[in-house]
């Protein structure tokens, strides 16, 4: 029966229902992060699942990092381990002689030296973090927060970026007529009239307030 590598389908739901629960989930990476100094076989913890995408905090590393699950381990014993290459030897076939050197009646000319470049140093694997987050999905959502405030949020996979950020509510009616979204642009006008409707029964109820402070002041002045 061969091995699987990686997490399977039946892994990634378990990890997701553990962080669902609040528990604490450990996966080990399969390779390792020299730039991170984290070795194939590390411990990190589960933050979020989103598909086969696995967002973890390493060991060691305050931050979170998004891994494919073929590149992750459910327990450390599936670590892969690279057996040392061995040296090979050239076989001297049966019947095969050893030639022997014989001496020249003249001496042979010096073989050409030919310089060639130096080989270019081949670059090892990328493992940062860039490259990571690069194929983390992300999502905008915009809130509304009360009758006429609303707030845009941004996050990368599991992890947010930065604090929501108040926009008026005309703003979003723009953006959701540029996206061309009918049920979005459905709701958002649907609490942008219910906000509207609101306001002027507000308006009408301080104005009618102001009216009888006038008609009370002018009772006091005795006009």
């Amino acid at each position: 029966m061969q091995k699987v590598n990686g997490l399977t389908a039946d892994d990634l739901v378990a990890l997701a229902a553990g962080v669902e629960a609040g528990k604490r989930v450990t996966v080990y990476l399969r390779e390792p992060m020299v730039s991170l100094g984290l070795e194939a076989g590390a411990s990190a913890r589960v933050v979020g699942v989103d598909g086969s995408t696995v967002t973890v905090r390493p060991k060691g590393v305050d931050d979170e990092l998004p891994f494919e699950a073929n590149e992750l381990n459910r327990t450390r014993s599936q670590a892969p381990t690279r057996a040392p290459a061995k040296p090979s030897t050239p076989r001297q076939s049966r019947g095969e002689s050893t030639p022997v050197a014989t001496p020249a009646s003249s001496p042979a000319p010096a073989p050409e030296v030919v310089s060639s470049p130096s080989p270019k140093p081949v670059p090892a694997k990328a493992s940062s973090r860039r490259s990571k987050e690069s194929t983390a999905a992300v999502s905008v959502t915009v809130t509304s927060a009360g009758a006429s405030t609303w707030t845009v949020s941004v996050s990368r996979g599991a992890k947010k970026q930065g604090k929501p950020v108040e926009v008026t509510a005309d703003r979003v009616a723009r953006a959701v007529r540029e996206l061309g979204d009918d049920a979005a642009i459905a709701a958002v006008d649907g609490v942008i009239a219910s906000a509207r409707e609101a306001a002027q029964k507000r308006v009408a109820e301080l104005s009618q307030e102001l009216e009888n402070a006038r008609a009370a002041l002018a009772d006091l002045d005795g006009d």
